[in-house]
C-alpha cells in the first residue's frame, strides 16, 4: 500500500461500500478481505480507499448467495475455476426459484378482542417478520420430552427487554440461542417475560403478518414494584391472545420456574482457538442421515494459527461414509464430535450461505454464526467422542 495513500476507519469504509461493520470484521478473521492497517495500541482496523472495488465485488457476491469459500474463488482463483463456481452457482439458483416462492405465503386469522394490561413500564417497537424470525431461530433450543418435564423453565423462550433491545433467548442446557433485536421506539424496562414453546409459534405466526410489533410490559398495579403483571403485543391486529392469566403459555411471575442467567455462559465463553468457515448447506447435507456421534476432523497442514483456505473438514460417523468439505481453517489439527440432533436445529436456524464454527478446545461450547447476521449466536456443546452424555453447558436454576 502506498504511504499516501487515503485510510478510513472500519465505520466510514463500511458506509461507502454497503458493509455493516460486522461483516467488515468476519471478512478479516476470514481472510477474504484485510484491512490495510491494523492499530497494534488499540486494535482499530483502517482500510484503503483503492480496496473498495474488492470489497464491492465482495457484497455483490455475498448478495447473490455465494458461499464464502465459493467468493474467495471468484476473487483469487484462477479463470477458470471462478467460471466454473459462477456458473455452477447459477444453475442451482434457478433450481430453487420456483420453490422460493412458497415462502411467501400468508395466513389470515380472525382479530380477537383486545386484552386489557396495567400500566406500561416498558415499551419497544420492532418489526414483524424480524420478530418472527427471531422467535423461529431460538425456538429449536427450547428443551423438550424429559428435560422439559424436569425443568418446566427450560420449554420455554425468555422475551427480555434491556438495553434499548429485544433479547429472545432459548436453552436445554446442551445449545443456547440468543437472538437480539435493537429497537428504533424503546423506553423504560428492564422487564421479561417466559413464552411456553406453543406459544412462541403462535407469536411467530401472527408476527410475521404485521409490518410492525410493539411490545409493551406492564406492572402490577397498586404495587410500585418492578414485578410484570403482563404483556402485550400490538400490530396491524393486536396478539390473539391474554396472558396475563394462567394458562395462556406466557408468564411473567416465575409459575416455570428462573430462567439460567444466559449472561454468564456468553461472558465466560474462552477465545476461539480454531476457526472452521464451510458452506453452511453442503454441512447439513453431510450431517443427515448419521445416527449417534458425528465427528469433525482438520488435518494439521502449515503453521498452526495460519489460515488454511484449500483445508477440507472431514465428517464421519453414524454409519455413514466420510464426506470432505471445501473449509477455510484457522488453528492446530482438531476432532471435535456432536450429536446431530443438537447441531443440525443450530445449522437450519442460521442465516446466510456460510456457518462459522468458532472452537475454543473439544469439550468447550462451540459458537456457531455466519457474517450475515451477527446479533444471532447459537452455543452447541459438542460431545465425547464415544457414545455417551455431554456435560450440561448451563446448570437449571443458577444464575
Amino acid at each position: 500500500m502506498d504511504d499516501t495513500e487515503e485510510l478510513l476507519s472500519i465505520g466510514a469504509f463500511a458506509r461507502r461500500v454497503g458493509l455493516a461493520p460486522s461483516a467488515l470484521r468476519f471478512y478479516d478473521d476470514c481472510g477474504v478481505l484485510r484491512p490495510a492497517r491494523v492499530d497494534a495500541t488499540t486494535g482499530y482496523r483502517h482500510y484503503a480507499a483503492g480496496q473498495r472495488g474488492r470489497a464491492v465485488r465482495l457484497r455483490r457476491l455475498r448478495e447473490a448467495g455465494l458461499a464464502l469459500v465459493d467468493v474467495a474463488v471468484v476473487l483469487d482463483g484462477p479463470g477458470d475455476a471462478a467460471r466454473g463456481v459462477l456458473r455452477g452457482h447459477l444453475e442451482r439458483t434457478r433450481r430453487s426459484a420456483s420453490a422460493a416462492q412458497t415462502v411467501l405465503e400468508g395466513f389470515l386469522r380472525d382479530v380477537v378482542g383486545e386484552t386489557e394490561c396495567g400500566r406500561v413500564r416498558a415499551r419497544a417497537r420492532i418489526g414483524g417478520a424480524e420478530l418472527a424470525s427471531a422467535v423461529r431461530q431460538v425456538a429449536p433450543a427450547v428443551a423438550a420430552g424429559a428435560a422439559r418435564a424436569e425443568f418446566p423453565v427450560l420449554g420455554c423462550v425468555l422475551l427480555e427487554l434491556v438495553d434499548g433491545e429485544v433479547r429472545l433467548v432459548a436453552t436445554d442446557r446442551y445449545r443456547l440461542a440468543v437472538r437480539v433485536l435493537r429497537s428504533a421506539d424503546f423506553e423504560g424496562g428492564p422487564r421479561r417475560a417466559l413464552i411456553d414453546a406453543a406459544a412462541a409459534r403462535g407469536l411467530a405466526d401472527w408476527a410475521v403478518r404485521q409490518g410492525a410489533v410493539e411490545v409493551e410490559c406492564a406492572e402490577e398495579e397498586g404495587t410500585g414494584t418492578e414485578a410484570v403483571a403482563g404483556v402485550r403485543l400490538r400490530g396491524v391486529e393486536d396478539f390473539p391472545a391474554r396472558w396475563e392469566g394462567e394458562g395462556a403459555g406466557w408468564s411473567t411471575r416465575g409459575e416455570y420456574g428462573e430462567f439460567p442467567d444466559y449472561r454468564l455462559m456468553l461472558e465466560g465463553l474462552a477465545a476461539g482457538r480454531h476457526r472452521i468457515i464451510t458452506d453452511r448447506g453442503g454441512l447439513r447435507h453431510a450431517i443427515d442421515g448419521r445416527a449417534g456421534v458425528v465427528s469433525f476432523t482438520v488435518r494439521a497442514d502449515g503453521a498452526a494459527g495460519q489460515r488454511k483456505t484449500g483445508a477440507e473438514l472431514e465428517v464421519a460417523g453414524g454409519e455413514r461414509d466420510t464426506v470432505r468439505l471445501r473449509a477455510v481453517c484457522t488453528g492446530p489439527a482438531l476432532r471435535i464430535a456432536f450429536d446431530p440432533a443438537v447441531l443440525v436445529p443450530a445449522l437450519e436456524a442460521g442465516v446466510g450461505p456460510d456457518v462459522l464454527l468458532e472452537i475454543a478446545s473439544a469439550d468447550r461450547p462451540v459458537v456457531v454464526r455466519s457474517a450475515d447476521q451477527g446479533s444471532f449466536t447459537t452455543l452447541v456443546m459438542p460431545l465425547r467422542d464415544v457414545p455417551a452424555p455431554a456435560a450440561p453447558m448451563v446448570e437449571e436454576g443458577r444464575g
